[in-house]
């Protein structure tokens, strides 16, 4: 903990900034479409930038480095996993889900099935997905501040909470698209100065090493010795197909002008989160010489904003780690803000927008942003500390084992059916969240239970899958009699215009 207002400062200037330009948006917000998908009318860079911001949440700037200070080597298929999903949704979904001219994922799967029950379990997966995925923003803007002022842990997420909600719903997908592409290149500064000066002063120092020991083994056995392959594996698994199943990420590319912007923004993407994701392990790594004490306990996230300050002392160091404290501050507000988009766009769109008791479309989205900020604010008050890559990871899981299925079935398969869909979301979903509300409430477990139920992604992805392609089957008579029209605006070409 730091005596020095520095990083308050800092803090203070990204939610100054923040606002700032988040106002711009709220100029230029008028309509239904401005705020849900900012009028499809954001450009690949800029949109990718955005993507990026929103995309490096609290696991990739605190969490990835707490985890490789603690395990080593093998936690680099975090990083690997985070960027990697985003080239299996360039492959299989990201044009097509664009030419579908949904707005959210319940719109997509109402658009290639037709069915209303569908839609809705959709959309309860989209809130669930999006809250857990909040929690760990909320505690990790608590757990940065804590350690750089001693403040307490909830004043953190106030400041999260009450920035994203104030800027989401007053402006929508159009403020928050400014904001997010501007804190990611803050955020790639914030990380990529203090490493790199980290380094040069770890040679001046003779480039002195850990104690190898068996940290830097691969499978070394994350979370325990207990099945570090399966593990391993389940992790990539997580985070390869995770990824085209999150909320927020997907809502991003609803925003393109046409399928052909969508793959170059995905490709622009994979070069924007490579960059990143190069300086985090540093951190770790480094964090291993100079703050061993660290590794292993609550504190190893901490290790990126604690680092600065051990190794060079002094104003220098207070400069850097309010540099970093600024990155921090602005990854937990990107992310949250995206999520918040997601989840506010789901509950006016899909679930408030049942009934006209709401109002029109911008007064239930901006509802649905109060509600989907409070409850996982709520959540990180009461619920203990967290590891927050291992929190994000769940979220991960179980996406992959609900919205994967559904999207790379939907967009190329024909025969998958509305039952067949429907089922693999309730038991890939089921099966996913069970493990994860079993973890979070009773955990860690240990031995072969605790690894299915620590890292589920292995087993629930598949089941999913088979789920959905057994019920198809056995449902092959009730296949939509709008499929094929549906599959040819998926993959028609982008000159044909077909969503209209």
């Amino acid at each position: 903990m730091t005596e020095s207002w520095w990083p308050v400062l800092a803090v203070i200037a990204v939610v100054v900034v923040t606002f700032v330009i988040g106002t711009f948006g709220v100029r230029v917000s008028r309509t239904t479409s401005d705020f849900l998908v900012a009028s499809r009318s954001v450009t690949p860079l800029v949109n990718a930038s955005a993507i990026s911001g929103e995309y490096l949440s609290a696991a990739s700037f605190l969490g990835i480095a707490g985890l490789v200070l603690t395990y080593g080597v093998d936690m680099l298929w975090f990083p690997v996993g985070y960027t990697v999903g985003y080239l299996v949704l360039l492959v299989l979904v990201a044009a097509p889900l664009r030419r579908s001219g949904a707005y959210t994922l319940p719109d997509f799967a109402e658009m290639r099935l037709g069915s209303q029950r569908l839609r809705l379990i959709a959309s309860v997966l989209v809130v669930l997905i999006g809250w857990l995925y909040l929690l760990p923003q909320f505690q990790g803007a608590g757990i940065t501040l804590h350690a750089l002022t001693g403040a307490p842990s909830w004043v953190g997420a106030v400041v999260v909470a009450v920035v994203v909600g104030v800027t989401v719903a007053t402006g929508g997908m159009r403020s928050i698209t400014s904001v997010q592409a501007f804190q990611y290149w803050l955020k790639l500064a914030a990380i990529s100065i203090p490493a790199v000066l980290l380094v040069g002063a770890w040679f001046r120092h003779g480039a002195p090493v850990f104690a190898a020991g068996d940290w830097g083994t691969p499978l070394s056995g994350y979370g325990g010795r207990d099945y570090p392959v399966y593990k391993t594996y389940s992790i990539v698994l997580a985070t390869f197909l995770g990824t085209m199943g999150l909320p927020h990420v997907l809502v991003r590319f609803y925003t393109n002008p046409d399928g052909r912007a969508t793959r170059r923004t995905t490709l622009v993407v994979l070069g924007l989160l490579s960059a990143f994701y190069v300086f985090p392990p540093v951190f770790g790594a480094l964090g291993r010489v100079y703050t061993p004490e660290l590794a292993g306990t609550p504190a190893a996230d901490t290790v990126v904003l604690l680092l600065p300050g051990r190794v060079f002392g002094g104003w220098w160091g207070e400069a850097l780690s309010s540099l970093v404290a600024a990155g921090a501050f602005a990854a937990f507000l990107s992310t949250a803000s995206g999520l918040s988009v997601s989840i506010a766009g789901v509950l006016s769109h899909d679930l408030l927008g049942r009934t006209r008791r709401f109002g029109d479309g911008v007064r239930r989205f901006r509802i649905g942003t109060l509600v989907a900020v409070v409850v996982p604010f709520l959540l990180a008050l009461v619920a203990g500390q967290l590891d927050l890559a291992q929190t994000v990871t769940l979220a991960f899981a179980v996406a992959a084992s609900t919205f994967c299925p559904l999207l790379v079935l939907g967009i190329w398969w024909p025969r998958l059916t509305v039952r067949g869909a429907s089922a693999a979301l309730v038991v890939g979903g089921g099966s996913a969240l069970g493990a994860v509300a079993l973890v979070l409430a009773a955990g860690p477990f240990t031995g072969f239970v605790g690894a299915l139920l620590d890292q589920p992604a292995a087993w629930t992805v598949p089941l999913a899958f088979g789920t959905a392609v057994v019920v198809s089957l056995r449902t092959r008579d009730r296949v939509p009699r709008a499929t094929s029209a549906a599959m040819v605006r998926l993959h028609a070409p982008d000159e044909l215009d077909l969503r209209r």
